[in-house]
């Protein structure tokens, strides 16, 4: 996978680096750097994961009882 952004003509650096840690983010490859930076074993991604479903499901029940 690459990502490319080129630097248009008299566009200063700044933004093309703005530009390329937006696409970076959309694609999700630095969230992805940082869940593999340790090794997390089967039983804790499950764990990790019903937790999330846990607390997103908490929230959608609190929006519906609005």
């Amino acid at each position: 996978m690459s990502i490319e952004v080129r630097i248009r003509r008299g566009e200063p650096v700044e933004r093309a680096l703005r530009r390329l840690k937006k696409k970076l983010d959309r694609e999700g490859v630095i969230r992805d750097v940082r869940a593999k930076r340790y090794f997390e074993k089967p039983c804790e991604i499950r764990r990790r994961k019903k937790k999330m479903a846990k607390f997103n499901n908490y929230l959608r029940l609190k929006r519906e009882n609005r």
